[in-house]
């Protein structure tokens, strides 16, 4: 992990060395959350040659968020594909940077518990706020001890941006993945919104808000991962994992040999 700019706080997780970078996946934060409770998450998709960059939370500054991503993303020295993923609000900020062209050569979206369209969550205790977030101890530590902005998950979400997120605008490939027990967002609306769009949409069961670093944070780096393989054979997706269905062998009638 390294810090790209001592003014900037963006954080990097590069690919093992001697690995060739297999592409470039953008991470931006959501609410009251800071780059660094991604580094469990940066660090495991970098394990598989994907170069990761966190960025700042973008409900607090839009401006630096913007010119995070596209100091990330831009340019033809940043290794393909391109992938732009948010968690919360920040799922909605990259849907809808996504949906108006602002990330030149962007290749696709991974979103993950893209907030639900209406009321916000009703305000709790902070172990409210944490059974809410996620329910994976490693992480709720994390959360208390590297400045997650408390109550931040109850705030409203910006005006306009689920109306900027307009997911039947964006042309690339999305892979949206939700907790199945996400309180902030049910399920059933997320899968509402995603019907509008382009997404493939995986639920996680027993899953939760911070669906990145929840309990089954394993499952789900591994689908991104699949994802993003899938993803550099070209934009169509083709499929690498095949799930076979298999016919019982007919057992030899009585008197034939085996």
């Amino acid at each position: 992990m390294t810090l790209v700019d001592q003014h900037v706080p963006v954080l990097t997780w590069t690919e093992p060395e001697g690995i060739a970078v297999r592409g470039t996946l953008v991470v931006i934060s959501g609410r009251g959350e800071q780059p660094a409770h991604y580094e469990r998450f940066g660090r495991r998709i970098a394990a598989d040659g994907y170069r990761v960059h966190a960025v700042t939370d973008p409900t607090q500054d839009a401006a630096l968020t913007l010119a995070q991503v596209t100091d990330q993303l831009a340019g033809p020295q940043v290794p393909a594909p391109r992938v732009l993923a948010g968690s919360d609000t920040g799922a909605l900020f990259a849907a809808g940077l996504a949906a108006s062209g602002q990330v030149p050569g962007l290749d696709a979206l991974v979103l993950a518990g893209l907030p639900a369209e209406g009321p916000g969550t009703v305000r709790g205790t902070w172990d409210d706020e944490l059974d809410t977030r996620t329910a994976c101890p490693a992480h709720r530590a994390r959360l208390a001890a590297v400045g997650v902005r408390r109550g931040a998950l109850y705030e409203a979400v910006p005006p306009g941006w689920a109306e900027q997120a307009d997911l039947g605008a964006v042309t690339q490939p999305v892979l949206a993945i939700h907790g199945a027990d996400d309180p902030v967002s049910p399920l059933a609306a997320a899968r509402a919104r995603y019907a509008a769009g382009p997404a493939e949409l995986v639920a996680i069961a027993g899953g939760r808000h911070d669906v990145l670093n929840d309990v089954t944070h394993r499952t789900v780096a591994a689908t991104i991962i699949l994802f993003l393989e899938r993803l550099r054979l070209g934009a169509g997706l083709p499929v690498i994992a095949i799930r076979e269905t298999l016919s019982p062998v007919p057992e030899p009638a009585l008197g034939q040999g085996r």
